[in-house]
């Protein structure tokens, strides 16, 4: 990554940028660029000379305020310095994350853009208290995008989950979102601008067995998301839901370690021994097999913030595409239901040979081999 410049290059935009800092004029017509005086006392203004940082307050419009919810790890931390190293400097990134303990790798992967174009939060998104006293603390009390990807799993034969258990994962998966969404609506209206990008999931779209409570999250956040954006088109605010499949990251090795761990009290020994025999060493390849990295999915999501009209869908992996497929086929939804439950339960040595021939021709020492003279 190179280090940022010292221009802030942003051009006006129909998307979740400000619209409304200036005038609407001609449509088709850029606004002109102007040089940002770096001041390191107040961050915004010195990314943002429209904010009072110096310039043309009239003609350029202000850089972008980015909120990113749990950037302790994973996609978030990578998430929050894609932007912050944004050459054009477009953007204040103000990352959260519940346990400032825990900053010491995000410090690290910044770098030099710490402290200038990102700046740590502390936010608990299953707190009420915890949204307000964030926003207090955000320069100028303005967030232009919110990238909603703080998030909780669950995995294990339903029957053992407990109710605190499935609290937690609502309380961060959809009600994390809910909050944010409630907090800032009001400013973004008022503005007629903003963005709302909610890290979802492929189990959004489709159920995965033993997932059955974070798919649920899932899919009520897909809900949410897809009644809300109809709304907000009126007022010029958008909301883009990013799908990734399998990510290889902390949060997901995290899950798996506890779940080998589990005793899973209440479950019977035939449904354990799916589990245990069949589901985890299936969920291994399939990470093999389609995992992504987390650099992958940050770079599909600052895509989508960058975009002069921003995606409601983004699915970051095309290899789910044809399993995805299988769900709207059917009118019955019986084709994909006994399909996956087929290929895991009775075919599942073609299931694990099928995947590890996808992993030969998706590698990149064959995709070399097999490219054009």
């Amino acid at each position: 990554m190179s280090p940022p410049m010292s221009r802030c290059h942003h051009r006006s935009r129909s998307g979740g940028g400000d619209t409304n800092a200036t005038p609407r004029g001609d449509p088709g017509m850029s606004p002109p660029m102007s040089r940002c005086h770096h001041v390191p006392a107040d961050p915004v203004k010195s990314l943002c000379p429209a904010r009072g940082g110096g310039g043309d307050t009239m003609a350029t419009p202000p850089c972008r305020t980015v909120l990113v919810t749990g950037c302790s790890s994973g996609i978030g931390l990578a998430v929050a310095v894609l932007l912050a190293r944004d050459p054009q400097r477009r953007y204040l990134v103000l990352a959260t994350m519940r346990d400032l303990s825990r900053r010491g790798a995000l410090e690290a992967a910044a770098g030099a853009t710490l402290g200038d174009t990102l700046r740590i939060l502390r936010l608990d998104v299953t707190s009420d208290a915890s949204v307000a006293e964030c926003l207090q603390q955000v320069p100028g009390g303005r967030v232009d995008v919110v990238v909603n990807n703080a998030g909780v799993g669950l995995v294990g034969p339903l029957e053992s989950a407990s109710g605190p258990q499935v609290q937690r994962v609502f309380d961060t998966n959809v009600f994390g979102v809910l909050r944010l969404a409630q907090a800032l609506l009001p400013q973004m209206k008022r503005r007629r601008s903003g963005h709302i990008v909610v890290v979802s999931s492929v189990m959004g779209l489709q159920g995965v067995v033993f997932n059955d409570i974070y798919s649920a999250s899932k899919f009520a956040v897909e809900g949410l998301c897809e009644s809300l954006a109809v709304q907000l088109l009126q007022f010029n605010v958008f909301v883009s839901l990013v799908e990734p499949g399998p990510v290889n990251t902390e949060f997901e090795r995290k899950v798996l370690q506890e779940v080998e761990k589990s005793e899973f009290p209440g479950t019977d020994a035939e449904t354990l021994r799916y589990f245990r025999e069949v589901y985890l060493p299936a969920s291994r390849d399939v990470f093999d097999t389609f995992g992504q990295s987390p650099q992958e999915v940050a770079q599909a999501i600052v895509s989508v913030i960058g975009a002069p009209r921003p995606p409601f869908r983004t699915p970051t992996n095309p290899l789910y595409s044809p399993l995805l497929a299988l769900r709207f086929a059917d009118p019955s939804g019986d084709l994909g239901v006994r399909t996956f439950q087929r290929l895991l339960f009775d075919l599942g040595p073609l299931f694990h040979l099928s995947l590890a021939l996808l992993r030969c021709l998706t590698c990149r020492c064959c995709r070399r081999r097999v490219a054009p003279v």
